[in-house]
C-alpha cells in the first residue's frame, strides 16, 4: 500500500493550523505542523524529500517570515508544491509559489 502524501502546515496561529490541518487530512494527506519560519526550516531540511506540499502564513512566530520558508523549501526541493498565504495582497511572490488572499474558502486551499 503506498504511503500518504505527506504537507508540512506552517501558522502560528493555533485554531487556523488546525483547521487546514484537517482539511488535509479529509484529503488524505499525512500532516506535519509547527507555527514559526526555524522549525519548519528544521522539518524541510531533515523530511523535506518526503513532503508533498508546503502551506504557510507569511507572518509567523519567531524571526522569519512564510516566504523566507516558501524560498527556503524551494531551493532545496523545486519541485515542491508550496503555497504562502497572507492577509496583505502587495507582497513579492515568487512565480513558482501559489499565493492565497486571506479570507479563503477553503475549497481555494484544496484548487491551489
Amino acid at each position: 500500500m503506498p504511503l500518504p502524501p505527506v504537507a508540512l502546515v506552517v501558522e502560528d496561529d493555533e485554531l487556523q493550523r488546525e483547521i487546514l490541518s484537517d482539511l488535509l487530512k479529509d484529503e488524505n494527506m499525512e500532516v506535519i505542523q509547527c507555527e514559526s519560519a526555524e522549525a519548519a526550516e528544521l522539518i524541510i531540511a531533515r523530511v523535506g524529500a518526503e513532503l508533498s506540499l508546503l502551506v504557510t502564513d507569511f507572518r509567523l512566530a519567531g524571526e522569519g517570515t512564510g516566504l523566507d520558508v516558501a524560498c527556503f523549501a524551494k531551493k532545496r526541493f523545486p519541485h515542491l508544491r508550496v503555497i504562502l498565504m497572507s492577509g496583505e495582497n502587495s507582497l513579492q511572490i515568487p512565480a513558482d509559489v501559489r499565493f492565497l488572499q486571506k479570507p479563503f474558502h477553503p475549497g481555494d486551499l484544496l484548487d491551489a
